[in-house]
Formats: C-alpha cells, sequence, structure tokens
C-alpha cells in the first residue's frame, strides 16, 4: 500500500509535535525550579548543607538568582525536544524495520539512541556549570563570553569536558523513564477527568525524576567537579571520584550530599514536564 502525501504530512506533523511538546514542558520546567537547582549545586560543589547553600545565595543577593538560566533554557528546551521526539522516532523506525524484534528491546534502544544524541548539546551543560560557580563570577561575563574564552583558549574539545558521565547518564536513565512510564502510571487511581489525567502524569514524572535523580546522583556529581576545572588534563570519572571521596574524609554517604534536594527538585522537575507534555500532547 503506497503512503499518500496527506499521510506522510500527517505523520510529519505528528513527529513534529512531540519535539515542540517536550521543548515547552522543559521551558516551563527550567523558569520554575532554576533557583532549586542551583542551590543543589552549590551542594555538590562545596558538600555543604542545604541551609547553607541557600545563604550563599541570599548573600551573593536577587540580581545573580537566574545567573547562568540562558545556557539551561537553550540546553534543556532542546534536549528534552531530544529526548521524547527522537525516542518517538527511533521508536518508530526500529518497528519498522524489525517488526519482529519485541517492543521492549526496540524502545530501549530507541531510548539509549535518544540519551546519545542528547549528549551533543553538552556544552551548554559546562556553560552553566561555569555561570554557577561563584568562583568564576569575576572571571565571565555571559554565555557568550565563556563560549568565546574556551573556543579561543583551548579549543572545541574544552566544551566537551564532563561528556563521559553525560553518556554514562543519559541512556540508562531515558531506558528507565520510557520503561517505566507507562507501568507506573498504570499502578495509579484512574483518572476521570482531565484535572486528574495531569495530577497522574505530575505524579508519574515525579517519582520517575526523582528515583532516577537519586540512582544518577554521583555521576552528577563527577560531571559538575569535571566540569568546573578549565584547562589542563581530562580526569577519568574514577579519578575524580577518588579525590572527591578523599575530600569528603572517604564517607560514601557524604557524596550524595544534596541528594535530598535534588529528590525534592526532580519531584517538581520532571512533575513539570511530564504533565505538561502530555497535556500539550492531548491538546494540539
Amino acid at each position: 500500500m503506497t503512503m499518500t502525501s496527506s499521510d506522510q504530512d500527517q505523520k510529519s506533523l505528528q513527529s513534529q509535535k512531540h519535539y515542540f511538546c517536550g521543548s515547552v514542558a522543559a521551558f516551563a520546567n527550567i523558569v520554575i525550579t532554576f533557583p532549586i537547582h542551583k542551590a543543589l549545586f552549590r551542594q555538590q560543589l562545596f558538600g555543604v548543607q542545604a541551609w547553607e547553600a541557600v545563604r550563599q545565595l541570599q548573600r551573593d543577593g536577587l540580581h545573580t538568582l537566574y545567573r547562568g538560566i540562558l545556557p539551561p533554557l537553550l540546553q534543556k528546551s532542546t534536549t528534552i525536544a531530544i529526548m521524547f521526539g527522537l525516542y518517538e522516532d527511533f521508536s518508530r523506525l526500529l518497528r519498522l524495520h524489525a517488526p519482529e524484534a519485541p517492543v521492549l528491546l526496540t524502545d530501549s534502544i530507541a531510548a539509549v539512541l535518544a540519551g546519545t544524541a542528547e549528549a551533543v548539546l553538552t556544552p551548554f551543560e559546562r556553560v552553566q556549570t561555569l555561570l554557577q560557580d561563584p568562583r568564576h563570577h569575576g572571571n565571565f561575563q555571559n554565555t557568550a563570553h565563556i563560549f568565546r574564552v574556551l573556543l579561543q583558549q583551548h579549543g572545541i574539545r574544552e566544551l566537551y569536558r564532563g561528556l563521559v558521565p553525560i553518556l554514562l547518564r543519559n541512556g540508562p536513565s531515558n531506558v528507565l523513564f520510557f520503561g517505566l512510564r507507562g507501568p507506573i502510571k498504570e499502578l495509579l487511581p484512574e483518572a476521570e477527568t482531565k484535572a486528574g489525567h495531569l495530577v497522574n502524569d505530575f505524579v508519574c514524572g515525579g517519582i520517575l525524576g526523582a528515583g532516577l535523580g537519586v540512582v544518577f546522583y554521583p555521576l552528577n556529581l563527577v560531571k559538575s567537579h569535571a566540569q568546573v576545572q578549565i584547562g589542563g588534563e581530562f580526569q577519568s570519572c574514577r579519578t575524580i571520584l577518588v579525590n572527591v571521596l578523599r575530600e569528603r574524609d572517604g564517607k560514601v554517604s557524604r557524596l550524595f550530599r544534596g541528594v535530598h534536594l535534588n529528590f525534592q527538585r526532580s519531584v517538581v522537575s520532571w512533575g513539570i514536564i511530564n504533565a505538561t507534555y502530555e497535556l500539550l500532547l492531548k491538546v494540539l
């Protein structure tokens, strides 16, 4: 059966819708949760308690509270669009070309491929990290300035510092997110209203995001420590982890300093992303 031009246009619009909905959902999330993320970053970097991280932000003043928001806005809006959009595209293509393969396998491969593609935008995470580190407040003016300095003085490779922990995080976390999203929602009370569906989508996304945030927290810690460095040797994940452990008296529990705040932020962030994404899919 030959696909008509109208059918092709319809499929293209459906594909584009997943990218658009993911992007808008991420944008809304970043604007709402950026201050929480900034406090969490201070905990990861300096190993301080939550109240001390908040005090540091208060001392810095309101004028710096949203300093560094542009990179995550650009990065998250794009990566979440890629995450949802490419996952749907890869899943459809894999089912089309390997119809006899188990759905779990094709969906897992699609999730890994989408997560790997997201890592192309590592430079935005890199710049966000530098803008949020108070030790660099006097060194860089804005996002464009950091890009210019890193490229001119160190080359494009410097923008991808921290790529390995990002790759190790993205693929597996995508597999778990897309694989568990449906089953978790089925366990929730059946929704009978639009508001009920919105709440269920929020709870489902929040539970998944918070759980995955805890599981992959050490990798995010390694990424943060790798990306605050400018120039010099590219250290392995293991080396960074050993150094951080040494700085924190060899206590593994201190690697999770800030995990409580990360848990709370992830509940809100992924709740917003999942609920907004599903709502927009139904509306558009």
